[in-house]
């Protein structure tokens, strides 16, 4: 009796030692962003979380995922423009996981997948457009990544939240090329604006000529007006104005003369 007793406390003692082990691990705690997906005899049973989560001895199991927003960094990616320019590109895709069943149950590696799906919609999207496009259309070219990306991750339970294109590498000879086009440009603008500027004053210039023409009072101030800036400069010159009345003498005898002149040529 006292060897069956025994063994009836030996085997009572393995128990509780099992039991010992095995009930602390059956309290599990997590964070605000984490999830527990737990699956029962390998079938999939619940998202808990977050908190205290209680599972069964033996029976079940926890895989813990994050819901935090990832900066997954799309490494840089040589594709051939819609105009034949080699360049090199990497962005940077933003994404969540909002649906912790789908990302554990419908794919092996979200992180992964999501990569891959990225580096080939980049290659794609960027070798669609031209150079100037890819350059001078960054909003366009992130918006239409976006769309893509977040459609091939719908069904594994993760949502793209933005796209970025970070740098965009282009070969030497290309960046000569386009400093040469840019210089040129500008020294285009310089000329246009230099030859509007010109022809402005033209213009202005002969509208003050056609009033002082037709006003002799304007241009005999005008005439005043240039004496009294010359005689304001601190130099030796001295000035000797003329009444306006001899200027007009002198020049109604010039008309004389050279009407007199056409007269004895006749």
């Amino acid at each position: 009796m006292e060897p069956v007793f025994g063994l009836l406390i030996g085997f009572g003692g393995i128990i509780g030692f099992i039991l010992l082990i095995m009930i602390p691990r059956s309290f599990r705690v997590l964070k605000e962003y984490e999830r527990g997906i737990i699956f029962r005899l390998g079938k999939f049973s619940a998202v808990k979380g977050p908190g205290l989560i209680i599972l069964i001895p033996i029976l079940d199991k926890m895989v813990k995922i994050g819901m935090r927003t990832i900066a997954l960094d799309v490494p840089p990616q040589d594709i051939i423009t819609k105009d034949n320019v080699s360049v090199k590109v990497n962005a940077v895709v933003y994404f969540r996981v909002v649906d912790p069943n789908k990302a554990i149950i419908q794919v092996e590696d979200y992180m992964y997948a999501t990569s891959l799906i990225s580096q080939t919609t980049l290659r794609t999207v960027t070798g669609q457009g031209d150079l100037d496009d890819l350059l001078a259309h960054r909003e366009l070219v992130n918006s239409k990544l976006k769309e893509l990306i977040d459609r091939e991750t719908e069904p594994w339970g993760i949502k793209v939240m933005n796209v970025e294109l970070k740098n965009v590498d282009l070969p030497q000879e290309m960046i000569r090329a386009m400093s040469r086009q840019a210089e040129a440009e500008r020294d285009k603008r310089a000329k246009i604006i230099n030859s509007e500027g010109e022809f402005m004053s033209a213009q202005k210039l002969t509208e003050a000529a056609e009033i002082l023409g037709n006003h002799e009072n304007a241009l005999q101030l005008r005439y005043l007006q240039v004496m009294t800036e010359i005689a304001a400069e601190k130099t030796s010159t001295m000035i000797i104005p003329l009444p306006m009345e001899i200027m007009r003498y002198f020049t109604a005898m010039t008309e004389n003369l050279n009407k007199a002149n056409k007269s004895e040529t006749k």
